[in-house]
Formats: structure tokens, sequence, C-alpha cells
């Protein structure tokens, strides 16, 4: 008798939380589409502006690889934007708890998570797999599309303004143009001396195979989340 209750509970449970995190899917998924979008058209007219300004060996190209990933190269740098496919709920010491709007009501806190990664378009050019690629932004979106971002420079939609703004073609131009603008100005550092004064015959067999060579823009130095 005492165990119908608590099967009742459950069953409520798995009910009111799937619900809850479909709809979150399927608004993180609507506006990775609308950023896609917006990804192909920025490039276009981008593209237009350079036309007959630089080298004909540099890129500018969006590729949609898939229902969660779409690329953008510019130059040396290849921006990867990726969909999770799961749904989160951020820690309980993470800030943005103070934010009214969550205290207000919990189911506000479940968001899905677009990511915004930073590689040398050559990593993958030459398929070096050991390369290092830097989350340079993240944008969480939940049920009402309300949405804020983490990542470098990415100062203008922070954790206490949750709620305040539902994500738009707008606010999307603006979080891919801040990314952009620092990964362009993230230059590639020459790694310290010391970290690379030896190699192996491993490294230097398969005439010369480029992927046994780690390469990244910070390589051996430390990449801090000093922006977030």
């Amino acid at each position: 008798m005492t165990q119908q209750p608590l099967r009742e509970k459950i069953l409520q449970t798995i009910i009111e939380k799937s619900n809850l995190k479909q709809k979150v899917f399927d608004n993180t998924f609507a506006v990775f589409g609308e950023m896609k979008d917006a990804l192909l058209e920025m490039a276009s007219e981008m593209d237009d502006s350079l036309d007959g300004k630089l080298d004909k060996r540099v890129r500018l190209e969006y590729r949609d690889r898939g229902r969660f990933e779409a690329q953008l190269q510019i130059a040396s740098d290849l921006l990867i934007f990726r969909m999770h496919t799961d749904i989160f709920q951020f820690e309980k010491n993470h800030i943005i708890w103070q934010n009214q709007y969550l205290q207000s009501d919990r189911e506000n806190s479940y968001c899905g998570i677009i990511e915004i990664y930073d590689f040398l378009s050559d990593s993958f050019k030459f398929n070096r797999s050991l390369d290092e690629g830097y989350l340079i932004g993240r944008i969480f979106i939940n049920k009402d599309r309300m949405f804020y971002v983490e990542g470098k420079r990415q100062t203008s939609y922070r954790a206490l303004n949750f709620g305040n703004e539902a994500i738009s073609k707008q606010s999307i131009l603006h979080i891919m143009e801040t990314a952009i603008n620092y990964a362009v100005n993230f230059d590639l550092l020459t790694p310290p001396y010391e970290k690379c004064k030896r190699v192996t015959v491993e490294q230097f067999n398969s005439k010369m195979d480029n992927s046994k060579f780690v390469t990244g823009k910070r390589m051996d130095y430390d990449f801090n989340v000093d922006d977030i």
C-alpha cells in the first residue's frame, strides 16, 4: 500500500521532466537552426565584402556538418558550432542561482547548450588529431527561449540578466560576431623552447606525418576563463 503513492510520484516526475526537457531540446534545436542560417548568410556577406582583397588561397567558408554541428572557416581559424543533445541544470554554487528568474521557478534553470570552439584550420586539413581546440563560448537556452552566454568577450548577456530577453536573430548575430572577433585576434604563440626541444623517432616516422606534432594556439600556456 505504501509503494503506490511513491510509484505515482515517480511516474509524475517522469512525465513532468520529460516534457520539460523535450521543450528545452526543441527550443535549442530551433535556435541552432537559426544560428546555422545566420552563419551561412554572414559567410556569404563577408565573402562578398572580401572579394578581390584576399589571396585566393585564403578561405572563408561555411559548412553544415549535420543536425548538430556547423563550421565556419575564416582564414587560419575554424570555428565549430556544436549543439549538445542533452539537457543540463546548473550546479548549486553557480552564480545564476542569484537570478530572481530562476528562484521564481526552478524549471527555468533547465537548459540546452550550444558550444563554440576555435581550432586551427590546418589541424583538420592535415589530420593532426592531437591538436587542441578551445571553447570560446557557450549559449544556454531554456523552455522560454531565454538565454545567457559564457565565453571569451561575451559580456553582453550575463547570467544575472538571464530571463530578461528571449534569444533573437539580432542577439545570435552579436554572439557569433563576438566569437569570430575573438578567434581572429587569438594568435598562435610559439611554444616554449624547453617544451619542444626533444622529439621521438615516432614523430618523424611515416614521412613526417603532421598528425604526430601537436599544435594549438596556446600549447603549454594557460588558457584562462578570465572573460567568463
